[in-house]
């Protein structure tokens, strides 16, 4: 998940906690009579007569229906931005007068699943370069031998592949998330 898509995570939840709490407080505070009493009455039901008049209309319905659909539409688009993952295709590492260095992510990403699949304890690797050509982040996807020390797994991740990966990409810092899966060897 990307920078953009967390901030419209935490501005879309704000908003909503900031409208939920503003009704709760209305609540409360005609429920106490603190609200014009002419506007609001405390002692009357919150469903009053100008409530089931305006609802008697038809086209009232019609608008909470499109309400509930853009909601419906909304919330469905919410889910599929959760879902999708940010995958880097190239990555621009210099650019100037003469022109633009500017290099694949498949191939860094298979040399370092290379790297990471060179470890004895690591049965096979996959890995893909995510977030923004500013700021990559490496997702590795390992199967390891379940009899190895996954601290074999570890140091050879972190004093191998991924230095090798951040000079490559001309970088000091390059967050990496390794998935670590277990199996048994193969009989050979």
């Amino acid at each position: 998940m990307n920078r953009t898509t967390r901030r419209g995570n935490r501005l879309g939840l704000a908003l909503v906690g900031l409208l939920l709490i503003v009704l709760g407080g209305a609540a409360v505070a005609r429920s106490l009579a603190l609200m014009p009493q002419n506007w609001a009455p405390a002692a009357e039901p919150l469903v009053n007569g100008p409530v089931r008049e305006f609802f008697a209309f038809s086209w009232a319905w019609w608008l909470v229906a499109l309400g509930g659909i853009v909601l419906v539409v909304l919330g469905l688009r919410w889910l599929a931005v959760q879902g999708r993952r940010s995958r880097l295709s190239s990555l621009r590492l210099d650019s100037g007068p003469d022109g633009v260095t500017e290099i694949s992510a498949s191939g860094v990403t298979e040399a370092v699943a290379a790297e990471a699949a060179a470890s004895p304890a690591v049965l096979s690797a996959s890995a893909d370069l995510a977030g923004s050509p500013r700021h990559p982040e490496v997702r590795l996807r390992l199967v390891a031998d379940e009899r190895a020390p996954i601290d074999e797994i570890k140091d050879h991740l972190a004093g191998v592949a991924i230095p090798h990966m951040r000079q490559a990409l001309e970088t000091d810092e390059l967050p990496a998330v390794a998935r670590v899966s277990l199996k048994p060897p193969s009989a050979r």
